[in-house]
């Protein structure tokens, strides 16, 4: 009994020490996540991105960016580092390049060339004959550790979300495993990069934020509007901003969109001068819970992963004006196509990004 009892002590000690101080990749930062809106008001609960339609990506995962060349031809990256080209109706599916890493966003500049943000390269240029270069990988003699998302002004400067200079998904583990620790450490590292290829030369626009996402260029191509995916936001960010740490006021970096629904991916220009947002999850609330309570959020890391406070799966998509208004919301609550991340419009169609599905989803645009 004695010896029975012992070692049920031991064994204690052992799990409560394990728990407690057994080492994880993160050093969290407290915050103070706001309530929840929930699904009401504009963000009113609907079907309206139910039944979606899907073209076969032929074995590939991931269409996590959905763009429409001057070619007339859609590219769309996958997972395995490939990028697909097809036309619009689906056909015609190929490999247009494999760069071997994971790109998560592209576009194309005035030349045809797309300029591709590799999570585990860095920022690369693939011409029409379909070779592939790297334009910048570092910024201040810093390395950039996780390129995500791309927009090409029209003088051909190239702007850059870095989610995270904590955590590189080269080393990290992945995309995904990368993006979790930033978001659950909180410590803000995420900022906005300017490259310019005329002169080979990186800037850091803006810092601060909470694992910088998508990005989009206002018409006037004098701001950037940033997803701030840690703390469910959008920012319009000056593109005259210098080095700017935007929890620092300034007039140079204002919240447009605040305490979102979920968490907001890629960002996408539409049409009729509207931007589309995506939401890879909804909220959590264990997550908001956790915001400030930094100890309890690296306790919940040391669980096995079937444990932690994964978000359920729930399709989300809306559209907002550059004055913030939003003016379209569509919603799946079923979740039948995974992590929606954003939507590309087309003359006659809507087609939706995704972190994980295997196959791109589609629908017809309904008539106004």
């Amino acid at each position: 009994m004695k010896v029975s009892t012992s070692l049920l002590i031991a064994a204690t000690f052992c799990i409560s020490a394990y728990f407690c101080f057994w080492p994880v990749p993160i050093e969290p930062v407290s915050w103070k996540a706001p309530s929840a809106p929930g699904y009401t008001g504009v963000h009113a609960r609907n079907e309206r991105l139910s039944g979606l339609q899907f073209i076969s990506l032929e074995g590939e995962e991931g269409p996590e960016h959905v763009a429409l060349s001057s070619d007339g031809m859609l590219y769309t990256a996958v997972a395995s580092g490939k990028i697909l080209r097809m036309s619009p109706d689906g056909n015609a599916l190929e490999v247009f390049a494999n760069t071997g890493g994971r790109v998560l966003g592209f576009d194309f500049d005035a030349a045809g060339n797309l300029i591709a943000a590799d999570a585990m390269r860095g920022v690369l240029k693939i011409t029409p004959d379909r070779k592939i270069s790297m334009l910048v990988d570092h910024v201040d003699d810093d390395l950039i550790r996780y390129p995500n998302s791309i927009a090409v002004a029209r003088n051909g400067k190239i702007y850059i979300t870095d989610s995270s200079i904590r955590f590189a998904p080269s080393q990290a583990g992945g995309t995904f495993e990368a993006s979790l620790l930033d978001i659950v450490e909180q410590s803000a590292s995420g900022r906005v990069l300017e490259y310019d290829p005329i002169n080979n030369q990186a800037r850091i626009v803006a810092k601060g934020l909470s694992f910088a996402n998508g990005i989009a260029l206002s018409h006037d191509e004098q701001s950037l509007f940033v997803n701030e995916t840690g703390r469910y936001r959008v920012w319009k960010i000056a593109i005259a901003a210098e080095n700017l740490d935007v929890t620092l006021n300034s007039a140079q970096a204002i919240i447009l969109l605040d305490n979102l629904p979920g968490y907001p991916d890629n960002l996408m220009r539409g049409q009729d001068g509207k931007i589309w947002l995506g939401f890879a999850k909804p909220r959590n609330s264990i997550i908001d819970f956790m915001s400030d309570k930094p100890f309890l959020r690296k306790l919940v890391l040391r669980f096995p992963r079937v444990f932690w406070p994964i978000p359920e799966a729930y399709g989300h998509v809306i559209a907002f004006t550059e004055n913030g208004n939003i003016v379209s919301d569509m919603q799946d609550p079923s979740g039948q196509y995974p992590e929606t991340t954003a939507l590309t419009e087309i003359s006659d169609r809507f087609f939706i990004q995704s972190l994980h599905a295997n196959n791109l989803g589609w629908m017809n645009k309904p008539s106004d």
